[in-house]
């Protein structure tokens, strides 16, 4: 048996997030039944529960709710109960699965402590954290740092992107770090839902949203994920159609800056609709976009790209590294000049029916071929 320690997330079961998400999937898919799963989650609840779920022992970690901070107190504590199990139950030759840069500094002690009793300690290196700007500065030379001591100290980085791994390769080439690549997975089913279910007819009533005549962007609301160059450049284009967007709206210093640049409430087309949490609903959004417009630039193979390209017929990328390893030739490209996303929005609503069936079915066929769970979780079984 095998005993895979995984800490990072922030609990399972998932209903938000990448890595529990993976987490989530990575248990409940498993086909090996000589790996035995132990879960750290987070709770800031002082007595956390310790559970079954699917199979894999689950132990939610008590942190004050400190900020930011609060992650990195979280892993150090899930490293603590780990050895704790490890001491108590006499295990042997496991790994520890690490998601995230987060505790760098702290590494070289644990990896003494599990080593030990024979237990490897794997990483998954996330995305350019460092880059992004809602961090402060300290706390970007804190990221990157911590993410340089990881690779130094780590046994196995598990990349989910090929852009980041060769980024690992070539940055901290003195460390000749081990690598390998496993992709993150997507749910390719339909939607359950119908054009004839309650939740459906609601949502898009409430949001004043016509099925097939808009245009869509999910993502979280930081400037790393492009919204202003993405709203200015569809003010500037010539659809009749709306631009809905899904994430999280918060009227901070972020939202102030992008109403000044754009003036967004005064085109009717700009639908800012808040979150949508129902699973299925979201899938069923996504199947009746007129198109889908990706605007990360920070991080690796992500999530909510996987699941565009699964639902949505026709995607319009951001051009950075890991946004067009994961599309090829399933989806359209644009670049932060000025009207590269004009002239492709206009290009694409002008697009025949043949071309956008060719540009669906190669986006499919890329997910289905190399980024289904089935696919994620037995390289993982491998790996482990």
């Amino acid at each position: 048996m095998k005993d895979v320690f995984i800490v990072g997330s922030k609990g399972i079961p998932a209903n938000y997030g990448g890595f529990e998400t993976f987490v989530d999937n990575l248990v409940g898919r498993q086909v090996n039944k000589n790996i035995k799963y132990h879960v750290a989650c987070m709770t800031f609840d002082k007595n956390g529960k310790h559970y079954d779920y699917k199979g894999a022992e689950c132990q939610e970690i008590t942190v004050p709710n400190i900020g930011g901070a609060k992650a990195i107190l979280y892993d150090l504590r899930a490293l603590d109960w780990s050895l704790n199990i490890i001491k108590k139950n006499r295990l042997k030759d496991g790994i520890i699965y690490i998601l995230a840069c987060r505790i760098g500094p702290f590494l070289a002690r644990y990896k003494r402590k599990f080593g030990a009793y024979g237990f490897k300690i794997y990483v998954n290196p996330d995305g350019h954290e460092w880059k992004r700007a809602k961090w402060s500065l300290p706390v970007r030379k804190y990221w990157k740092f911590s993410e340089k001591l990881v690779v130094k100290h780590a046994d196995l980085l598990i990349c989910d992107s090929k852009s980041i791994e060769k980024y690992i390769k070539h940055d901290y080439s003195q460390y000749n770090p081990k690598t390998t690549f496993i992709a993150y997975g997507a749910d390719i089913s339909k939607s359950e839902l119908t054009v004839k279910d309650e939740e459906v007819k609601e949502w898009f009533k409430e949001k004043k949203v016509t099925p097939n005549e808009y245009f869509l962007i999910v993502g979280r609301f930081v400037p790393e994920n492009n919204f202003e160059i993405m709203i200015s450049e569809f003010m500037n284009s010539n659809v009749k159609k709306d631009l809905v967007i899904i994430t999280n709206i918060e009227k901070n210093k972020f939202y102030d800056m992008l109403l000044e640049k754009t003036n967004f409430t005064g085109d009717r087309r700009i639908k800012f609709v808040g979150t949508v949490y129902n699973q299925e609903l979201l899938r069923y959004i996504r199947e009746n976009a007129f198109a889908y417009i990706h605007g990360h630039s920070v991080g690796g193979t992500n999530p909510s790209l996987l699941e565009a390209l699964g639902s949505t017929d026709v995607n319009l990328l951001f051009d950075v590294g890991f946004n067009r390893e994961v599309g090829e030739r399933g989806a359209l490209y644009w670049g932060k000049n000025k009207n590269s996303l004009k002239e492709l929005i206009d290009k694409v609503s002008l697009q025949s029916v043949p071309e956008r069936i060719k540009l669906s079915e190669n986006s499919k066929t890329r997910i289905q071929q190399d980024y289904s769970w089935e696919k994620i979780v037995s390289n993982y079984e491998n790996i482990f």
